[in-house]
């Protein structure tokens, strides 16, 4: 049987944490941040942790985990 590829675009986007969960960049922080306020802006540069529902996509798009 051959080898699963990886997806490249999972890869790059989420990290392992030292007790193996998953954390991604948050959504919305990137541009109209005039309209945000500061609490919001904070928050949305801190790092969130992969949601339990969203776990079995992101195995099956990292197959053999990220290094």
């Amino acid at each position: 049987m051959p080898k699963m590829k990886t997806r490249k675009a999972a890869a790059k986007r989420f990290k392992v944490t030292g007790t193996g969960k998953y954390v991604h960049a948050r959504a919305y922080g990137r541009h109209i941040l005039t309209k945000k306020n500061g609490k919001r802006k904070r928050r949305l540069g801190q790092a969130a942790v992969l949601k339990a529902t969203e776990f079995s996509r992101l195995k099956a798009s990292l197959p053999y985990g990220l290094k």
